[in-house]
């Protein structure tokens, strides 16, 4: 059965799960408050979310009826764990790679080897990008190579699996610099709607001085 788009919440708590079984693998399966807590760390996390536990409890139950997700039972506290290569249909491998694109967003091949390390040991930047290209060419695809970014060497990659990526980021501009540019535009407009206001009040004060000097009335 062919996946659906998954949410970024629900992206979010399924990557986290992948990355968790090969980083604390002494308390995989997750907790719920751990889950959490992975899904807002600031480190390693692109972009940082702030999701509540309704909002991960929601996402855990449509990864559940994707079969993405198990709850583990037996226990006082309910445990999660990932099914994502079976329920996705890919091997490991490409699982550790999509997995580090949903939590640190578009990257280049060589950025993606190291941040997946953990996740799995890839022996060079070429065995990364043959699993990357196998990804772009199964159907349905689940990862694109984006255009070059302006004075990049390298073009990066980008999972689907939340659906077409969005223009900013298809052209190369990542999320930060995007909104960075965006305020940058705001702080001008501010400057210029500033600067008009000071006009306007330096001429509403010498039409006064002038209606003052032709009354002949002195200003107390």
């Amino acid at each position: 059965m062919a996946l659906r788009e998954l949410s970024p919440a629900e992206a979010r708590v399924l990557a986290v799960l992948v990355e968790k079984q090969h980083t604390v693998p002494d308390t995989y399966p997750l907790s719920l408050n751990s889950l959490v807590a992975g899904c807002n760390q600031k480190s390693a996390r692109d972009p940082v979310m702030n999701l509540s536990e309704a909002e991960v409890l929601r996402a855990l139950d449509e990864l559940k009826s994707l079969s993405l997700v198990v709850e583990s039972s037996g226990s006082r506290v309910s445990r999660y764990e990932h099914n994502f290569p079976r329920g996705a249909g890919v091997p490991s491998q490409s699982a550790a790679l999509l997995a580090t694109l949903m939590l640190r967003g578009p990257q280049t091949a060589a950025e993606l080897r190291a941040n997946s390390e953990r996740l799995h040991r890839f022996a060079d930047i070429s065995s990364v990008e043959a699993f990357l290209q196998e990804l772009a060419e199964r159907e349905p695809v689940r990862v694109v190579r984006l255009p070059r970014a302006p004075g990049a060497r390298e073009q990066r990659w980008m999972h689907l699996l939340c659906g077409p990526v969005d223009a900013s980021v298809a052209a190369g501009v990542p999320a930060a610099a995007s909104s960075a540019a965006a305020g940058a535009g705001e702080v001008a407009a501010l400057a210029e709607r500033q600067a008009q206001l000071e006009a306007e009040v330096g001429e509403l004060r010498a039409l006064v001085e002038r209606l003052y000097q032709e009354l002949g009335v002195s200003r107390a």
